[in-house]
């Protein structure tokens, strides 16, 4: 590439040139945050209860105070990106210090909707060791780049890791929490009128436990697989049942999809709604499929909305075989797995709840 002769045409490659350093870098971003929560930045500061100065911060982290002078730089980083900020101690002191935003208390240890284990368990390097052999998977004949790095799928891979089972687990479940919180408080309505439902996919059971809390009269099962579900103990109105998707789902009024679809191929979710289909089937019209995924090219999103989206449908094709969906792409699989109709509450952030019907 020549160099330009003009100044507009000289700023614009070295606007080029810092744009691409920009994705070059973005890495760091993450892994600062999770060096944060690893350190336990963010507990500390909210356990001080004030605006906490810098030496204050560096003589309660379980550091090498010898690399006290980074702190800093790491805390700077993370300002700018929003997770702290400085405010004035006091009116008559000139020294700030740090303290949180509404976005890092979702991080603390101790906030009953910590993402702080989703974060650890996206950001671990056995789910980031994928994303350096894409080029290569491009070329070979593997089903995912997490096949190439590894010699098998996720979830074989988590049947024989304790470790990757443990924290994936976690993740899922303080993602559930979240989300079904919210699903309770603005759509209770879903769930209103249904005496059974099974969670497919629901791993250790954290939005079963939540609705059942919630319906006290309303029988929730969760299916997934038996390495999952092992020694998990029931309640009055909550079961496991170890057995594979693609196989058999329990009969019930309701079968509810949490972040489960995105994670199949357009055929394997085919397979799997037959599947709810045969185990709502039999039922009256109350019987339906409740979904909770994201629905992309919503043109009414901001920027960072829609580029998240566009990590997630990354995410699902490094990692498993499955994919983000647009409504049309939604609707086909419900029609080819031979459902009537459906409906989109999207009222979960970058999710939405599909009531999808036989």
């Amino acid at each position: 590439m020549a160099l330009p002769n003009g100044g507009e045409k000289s700023t614009e490659l070295l606007n080029a040139q810092a744009h691409v350093w920009n994705h070059i870098f973005n890495f760091i971003n993450s892994m600062s945050l999770k060096c944060a929560v690893q350190l336990g930045i963010l507990d500390i500061i909210h356990k001080h209860g004030k605006p906490m100065t810098l030496p204050e911060l560096v003589e309660a982290l379980p550091m090498n105070k010898a690399k006290a002078k980074s702190v800093s730089r790491l805390m700077r980083i993370l300002i700018h990106s929003g997770f702290f900020m400085k405010e004035k101690i006091s009116e008559s002191e000139e020294e700030a210090g740090y303290c949180l935003t509404p976005t890092s208390r979702l991080l603390l240890k101790d906030e009953p909707l910590s993402v702080a284990p989703f974060l650890l368990a996206m950001l671990d390097p056995i789910l980031t060791e994928p994303w350096h052999h894409l080029s290569e998977w491009f070329k070979n004949e593997n089903s995912t780049p997490f096949d190439t790095a590894h010699g098998r799928m996720l979830w074989e891979h988590a049947g024989q890791e304790p470790r990757l089972n443990n924290f994936f687990n976690e993740a899922m479940a303080s993602d559930a929490r979240l989300v079904t919180s919210m699903l309770i408080r603005d759509c209770k309505h879903v769930f209103e009128g249904l005496n059974s439902i099974v969670d497919v996919g629901g791993g250790t059971g954290t939005v079963s436990k939540i609705i059942s809390d919630e319906f006290p009269k309303l029988k929730c099962t969760v299916l997934d697989l038996p390495h999952v579900v092992a020694g998990l103990e029931g309640t009055k109105n909550l079961s496991y049942v170890g057995g594979d998707m693609f196989e058999s789902i329990p009969s019930a009024d309701a079968v509810l999809l949490k972040w489960i679809l995105h994670d199949w191929s357009d055929e394997e979710c085919v397979k799997i709604l037959k599947k709810c289909k045969e185990s709502i089937s039999s039922m009256d019209k109350g019987g339906k499929v409740i979904i909770i995924d994201m629905i992309v090219d919503n043109q009414k999103e901001d920027d960072m909305a829609i580029e998240t989206k566009l990590f997630f449908d990354m995410l699902m094709m490094v990692l498993v075989s499955g994919r983000e969906r647009n409504e049309k792409e939604w609707a086909k699989i419900f029609y080819d797995a031979s459902f009537s109709n459906y409906k989109i509450i999207p009222t979960l952030g970058l999710r939405s709840v599909i009531e999808v019907y036989p």
